[in-house]
């Protein structure tokens, strides 16, 4: 990741901004922090304005207090933006990142540019709700790391955690170093709220892309279909023998398709704005 100086907002969210440009809001996952988005940040920053921030509960963000609702999140992404004196972004949300985004975009609709929600989750089937409930309870019980193996193993290619064992490892480290409780608030809302206000979503009206891997077990391809249904003008992306961490393993191939949605997304609104000049 390019070195940058985090620096924080009044109520203490950590971030990182770099870049020119209109700007663009990456959220990581739960368990996750800003670090993830290496990769984008890369990316993404010699065309925009690139800002990584850590959720509530996360790296060097204030823990949310115990039962933080969802709003509690979208509320941190709004004092971040206030604090940057942006009056809109394009947010990208990967997994817990999407629910944020989401309900962003359902509370803060004046300040949402466009949407892209990564490898997120929604309409859990039975069985989904009922394993990532019995993960809940784990973590409750035996801390942030307790299923990091099993997560492992989902996130990321088997070829990708042989080539990569160092980075594999910092990121066990990362999930073990998560506050209990900071992270336990956080998973309780990843496992309950995929279908946060979902008859909602319909009065979302700005560029939107939701994108998942081909291969992620958790955050389907059937999800990412469903939920583009709700949203009008939605796209869909499935990329072919991804994983759930994709922004990780496969950068440049998410990159490649971030820049033509937001390049795209910027030009339409731009001749909008033309016609209605």
């Amino acid at each position: 990741m390019i070195r940058l100086t985090a620096e924080h907002t009044q109520a203490g969210t950590s971030y990182i901004a770099t870049g020119q440009g209109q700007p663009v809001v990456l959220i990581h996952g739960v368990g996750l922090n800003k670090e993830m988005w290496g990769g984008q940040v890369v990316g993404l920053s010699s065309q925009y304005r690139v800002i990584a921030y850590d959720m509530l509960g996360h790296g060097a963000s204030p823990l949310p207090e115990s039962g933080t609702p969802l709003l509690g999140y979208a509320d941190q992404l709004r004092e971040l933006l206030d604090h940057l004196q942006l009056p809109q972004a394009t947010v990208i949300g990967f997994s817990m990142g999407g629910l944020v985004a989401r309900a962003f975009a359902l509370h803060y609709p004046e300040r949402l540019r466009g949407l892209v929600v990564l490898n997120s989750v929604f309409n859990r089937s039975p069985e989904q709700r009922a394993g990532v409930i019995a993960r809940t309870s784990q973590a409750a019980e035996h801390g942030p790391d307790a299923n990091a193996e099993a997560a492992l193993s989902r996130w990321f290619s088997r070829e990708y955690q042989a080539a990569n064992p160092a980075q594999i490892a910092a990121l066990r480290q990362t999930l073990a170093n998560n506050d209990p409780q900071g992270y336990l608030t956080t998973y309780e809302l990843f496992a309950t709220q995929d279908m946060y206000r979902a008859d909602d979503l319909g009065c979302i009206h700005v560029p939107t892309l939701i994108a998942t891997g081909e291969l992620d077990p958790g955050s389907t391809p059937q999800m990412a279909m469903q939920l583009a249904e709700r949203i009008p003008g939605a796209t869909v992306a499935v990329l072919a023998e991804q994983r759930h961490m994709m922004p990780v393993e496969s950068p440049r191939l998410v990159n490649q398709m971030l820049l033509a949605f937001l390049d795209n997304a910027y030009s339409e609104q731009n001749q909008i704005k033309g016609i209605v000049a």
